[in-house]
């Protein structure tokens, strides 16, 4: 794939991703911009509603006064000027005259001639308005006699009712001559009123439409203006988040989301001070430990000098059994224990440099090809261990690593497993993938749950009660330390066939920062297992 196509593809997924995030429900944008859509939608179809059932009203009531009116006028002035029985020909006639009116409506024309026989004229000739388009009850209400009194001065009164035929609405009236004469039903079309009104109505639809996409963009625009602020907020605690403690945000305005500015950025100036002075503290911490180590080496040195002639002059003793010891047998036990903590001592001050090293970042790799099963070969031959570990491990297995600190880890972890779980240790070797696979596994009774967690922890000791025993407590983490320079890890389990399992996982070429000036870096364990000291739980018998 070229670098076109590819910044193509980054830029298309950018962009959907910013398109999805954009229509989140949990988006505070989408949600902003749905509760202004809903709020103007319902203001708009309110007032909509409201302006078209007014306009309707007026419309209608406007046209129907104005034809009744017309109508009423119409049958006082024609319909009225009839003889008692009229013919056909003159309903027909008069029909036809109020029908040429202003307002142009059907007229129907009922009435009784010389014979006796009801008799119709309509304006629209035979084929038109007829008496069966007028509904019955508005018939039955025109012919309907009133009593006359005092507040109903005339016994029939004009009606009128809407009707709808084939969806063209209609105004249909009737009413009787005032005095006597022939009754009178007017037929009126309202669909020009109709169409008026439909008309409205797509205008008022349009404008709430109109109504809602300006809502949308609207609360579009406030969003922005809202959120931009707190996306910087967002970014600017990513970024303090990150460890960048020098963010800051610009301020301006005095609302509120400016008073949540200055309420972060005084915060992160809190932090960053209280960073730097935990810093601070930890370096001067770091350095004391460091400077300490390197002050007690020399008078170690000197102790140590002399710690070999005594043990010598014990040994020598030993050998020569009967001839006369030169140490009183009083003195012997504690020139034995000057000389264990002596040596326990030196590898306490070689663990604290090292670890020193590891929290100072300093501590690097030299790499070297080698032989794995070589190199646990040589660690164990080195500690007289060949007796006690059983290695399982093909020769021809290599890789890019520092032999030293191999070394070390090595002898953390099966001293360890010698000192708490007993021999016979097992050491086995695989490859997986590109890595290089090394388990220790012991016969003991192996690690507590309870302990698991903290196995690699800096001087852990399971055994409260017992807080002092031969190591330091650091050989695990200085092992954990110089398996994670490489690239790699421990972890430590219990193994299903009984016994305590650490698995230790290095990649076959870590390739880190290589630096030939490491080859001063302490002993993670020295012949005897000394780094696996305390960072194992008690077994059955209470051994720490």
């Amino acid at each position: 794939m070229t670098r076109e196509h590819q910044g193509e593809s980054r830029g298309w997924a950018a962009a959907r991703k910013g398109v999805w995030s954009w229509l989140r429900f949990t988006s505070l944008r989408l949600r902003l911009v749905l509760v202004f859509g809903l709020v103007a939608l319902t203001a708009a179809v309110s007032a909509s509603g409201i302006a078209y059932w007014l306009n309707r009203e007026a419309v209608l009531t406007r046209t129907q006064d104005a034809v009744l009116r017309d109508f009423e006028q119409e049958m006082q002035n024609r319909a009225g000027a009839l003889p008692e029985h009229p013919t056909q020909d003159e309903l027909q006639h008069t029909a036809g005259q109020m029908a040429n009116s202003s307002q142009r409506f059907g007229v129907l024309l009922a009435a009784e001639n010389a014979d006796g026989e009801t008799v119709y004229g309509s304006s629209g000739g035979l084929g038109g308005f007829a008496l069966s388009d007028v509904p019955e009850s508005l018939r039955t209400a025109v012919n309907k006699e009133q009593k006359v009194t005092s507040a109903n001065k005339h016994a029939y009164h004009l009606y009128w009712q809407r009707m709808s035929d084939d969806g063209t609405p209609y105004l249909v009236a009737g009413t009787r001559v005032i005095g006597g004469g022939p009754t009178g039903y007017m037929l009126k079309s309202l669909e020009p009123e109709a169409k008026d009104l439909n008309s409205l109505a797509w205008s008022l639809g349009i404008a709430t439409a109109l109504a809602l996409l300006g809502s949308a963009l609207l609360a579009q625009a406030l969003a922005t203006t809202v959120l931009k602020p707190v996306h910087r907020l967002g970014v600017a605690a990513r970024r303090l988040g990150e460890g960048k403690l020098d963010t800051r945000l610009r301020v301006s305005g005095t609302d509120e989301l400016a008073d949540l500015s200055r309420t972060f950025n005084s915060a992160a100036e809190n932090l960053e001070k209280r960073v730097a002075d935990m810093a601070g503290r930890e370096q001067a911490s770091r350095r004391f430990v460091a400077d300490m180590s390197h002050e007690l080496r020399t008078p170690l040195t000197a102790l140590t000098a002399v710690t070999e002639v005594l043990e010598e002059e014990l040994e020598y003793e030993g050998e020569g059994e009967g001839e006369g010891g030169s140490f009183d047998p009083m003195v012997e036990p504690a020139v034995r224990l000057v000389v264990s903590e002596t040596r326990r001592l030196n590898n306490l001050v070689e663990n604290l440099m090292e670890v020193t090293r590891f929290d100072a970042g300093t501590a690097r790799l030299v790499l070297d090809d080698v032989d794995v099963a070589d190199q646990i070969t040589a660690c164990i031959d080195a500690r007289a261990w060949l007796d006690a570990v059983d290695l399982d491990a093909a020769r021809g297995i290599h890789a890019r690593l520092d032999p030293r600190r191999l070394d070390v880890i090595l002898a953390n972890l099966i001293g360890n497993a010698l000192k708490h779980g007993g021999s016979p240790v097992r050491v086995s070797v695989t490859r997986a993938d590109d890595e290089i696979v090394i388990r220790v596994r012991d016969h003991g009774p192996g690690i507590p749950e309870d302990v698991l967690p903290h196995v690699f922890d800096r001087f852990y000791k399971a055994s409260a009660s017992r807080p002092r025993s031969e190591g330091s407590g650091l050989g695990l983490s200085i092992a954990m330390e110089n398996a994670h320079i490489h690239g790699g890890g421990i972890t430590a389990e219990n193994s299903p066939e009984g016994g305590a399992m650490f698995v230790l996982r290095l990649p076959q070429d870590p390739s880190p920062p290589v630096d030939d000036d490491a080859g001063d870096g302490a002993h993670g364990g020295d012949g005897e297992g000394s780094a696996g000291d305390g960072s194992r739980g008690k077994d059955a018998k209470g051994r720490a």
